[in-house]
């Protein structure tokens, strides 16, 4: 039981789980460090993931480092070249990111059907679609990046204990906790900066 309970998988998901823990929470504050962490927690779980055959969550891991890095540039810079203020999505921006989720849903599906063993390819295929269209108006700073991200967790808490990776379970359950509290904590922001600048016109 002990030699389980220190297997690399296991120790593996802890660490994971510790700055992916990190990085939702620095998220939720709004604070930029949270892709310093983000990216550490996604490289050891790429590993994990390919252990447990979760092929599409593999790929969602690695589009998740390259938004990382689109990300913090995004919130650093923005296209002004000063940093960018959380701001709820507009039409086309909803339209692309519901693009995201069917366009990643079919792609995804037919890739783990037909080139791989993956035995729950639409389940698995149905995470990363949500996931993919969270992460991208994470980058972007949008408000709705929290809704999609939670559909994606409420998906693949179940999918996980199925694959018996207890633990991620457990962080994707406090992820969807965090992803809620952070939405509310994001738009208090908003509201707050509304005030502010009514305040000083």
């Amino acid at each position: 039981m002990m030699a389980d309970f220190l297997s690399p998988i296991i120790i593996l998901q802890w660490l994971g789980t510790a700055f992916g823990i990190t990085q939702v929470l620095l998220a939720r504050k709004n604070n930029i460090s949270n892709y310093l962490f983000g990216i550490i927690s996604i490289l050891i779980g790429m590993w994990v993931l390919y252990a447990s055959k979760l092929y599409a969550d593999i790929l969602l891991n690695f589009y998740y480092l390259v938004m990382s890095i689109y990300g913090w540039f995004y919130w650093k810079f923005g296209k002004q070249k000063e940093e960018v203020a959380i701001s709820y999505a507009t039409f086309i921006e909803h339209l692309k990111a519901i693009g995201i989720v069917i366009g990643c849903f079919i792609i995804m599906s037919y890739w783990l059907v037909f080139h791989t063993n993956s035995d729950v390819p639409y389940w698995d295929a149905c995470t990363t679609a949500f996931a993919w269209a969270g992460m991208w108006l994470m980058a972007r700073r949008k408000m709705e990046n929290w809704i999609y991200l939670n559909i994606s967790n409420i998906i693949s808490i179940p999918l996980l204990f199925y694959k018996e990776l207890y633990i991620y379970a457990g962080l994707t359950m406090f992820l969807f906790a965090v992803g809620t509290s952070g939405y509310f904590k994001w738009r208090n922001i908003i509201l707050n900066e509304s005030r502010n600048q009514y305040n000083t016109v």
